[in-house]
């Protein structure tokens, strides 16, 4: 897949990554942190990563993939295609406010080995 195929980001996913990533209390997720989720706590599926529609949405898409090496804590990180959906998003200036989303777009211009397709 080349980087022109790549895919974006819904209008759910974009305002999951807003709300996930959004400055609170002076500081602010890393994008290299991911999503955080949490795990089935009974059923069928305890012990298994309990995953959102928004995150399942990207992780079909190849946008982010899931880390569940930690015992307590999955993560959905963004993959090679998610950082260069993250880098269009961010170059909306519609899409994040820079007052509660500083970190974020710091760390996207920061973001080197991400091909840029613009």
């Amino acid at each position: 897949m080349s980087p022109s195929d790549d895919p974006d980001f819904g209008a759910k996913e974009r305002d999951l990554i807003r709300r996930e990533f959004m400055q609170r209390m002076s500081s602010a997720r890393s994008i290299h942190d991911g999503f955080l989720l949490r795990r089935w706590s009974t059923g069928e599926r305890k012990g298994q990563p309990k995953v959102p529609a928004a995150v399942q949405s990207m992780l079909d898409r190849g946008l982010v993939a899931l880390d569940d090496f930690d015992k307590h804590w999955p993560v959905a990180r963004f993959t090679t295609a998610g950082f260069r959906a993250l880098r269009r998003m961010a170059a909306d200036r519609r899409a994040f406010t820079p007052e509660s989303h500083a970190r974020l777009l710091e760390e996207v211009a920061a973001l080197t080995g991400v091909d840029d397709d613009t």
